[in-house]
């Protein structure tokens, strides 16, 4: 049985893992400027996308992901799987309100599928990957892709069988469409930027 030292310790491990800003570390380990200062402000893969590099844009979407994953895969080989969802809420959570940041970070969606992966959970991962390119290509939202394919991901985890993650991945849905309350009026207002265009300053 999971004592609860072990599941904090699990949360807490996980929301180490999650706070690593890699958006702000890749662009400044490689002289960039500040993702920060930068379209959004935000210290996501997209933004960082907005100074220009996209080696850059890639490295942090990698480590976005691969946090989350990390996160998951040590935390159920050390403490078991309950506490592995334990650490992925707290990645989840970590990479939103980074405690390094002054608990402003990202919106969350690399750190979502990192944790699809971490899961091993195949198939809804990649519903999420064919939902979020045809929404995309249809309408050139990275945002909507992404909302939609996030609420996708907890009712293939259920019809998969997954129940317990069913019920994390639901949670993270949920913060996932609270972080992107801004996307979502400009999708409104039709005035959230489109894939291929110019960002907003």
């Amino acid at each position: 049985m999971l004592h609860l030292s072990e599941y904090t310790a699990a949360f807490l491990f996980g929301y180490l893992c999650g706070s690593i800003p890699f958006g702000v570390l890749v662009t400044r380990f490689a002289g960039a400027p500040d993702v920060r200062s930068v379209g959004s402000g935000n210290i996501g893969a997209t933004n960082v996308l907005r100074t220009g590099r996209k080696d850059l844009a890639a490295a942090t979407l990698l480590g976005d992901m691969l946090k989350g994953t990390a996160a998951v895969v040590l935390a159920n080989a050390v403490f078991g799987h309950r506490a592995a969802i334990g650490a992925a809420i707290g990645a989840f959570l970590g990479h939103l309100f980074p405690v390094w940041l002054g608990f402003k970070g990202g919106k969350g969606v690399a750190t979502f599928i990192g944790l699809l992966l971490g899961f091993g959970a195949w198939t809804a991962l990649a519903a999420f990957a064919v939902l979020w390119l045809a929404i995309a290509a249809l309408t050139r939202y990275s945002s909507l892709a992404a909302l939609i394919a996030s609420v996708a991901t907890p009712v293939v985890l259920w019809w998969t069988g997954n129940l317990p993650e069913a019920g994390l991945f639901l949670l993270l849905a949920a913060l996932l469409w609270i972080m992107h309350g801004a996307n979502i009026a400009r999708i409104f207002a039709g005035t959230e930027s489109k894939i291929g265009s110019k960002p907003e300053q």
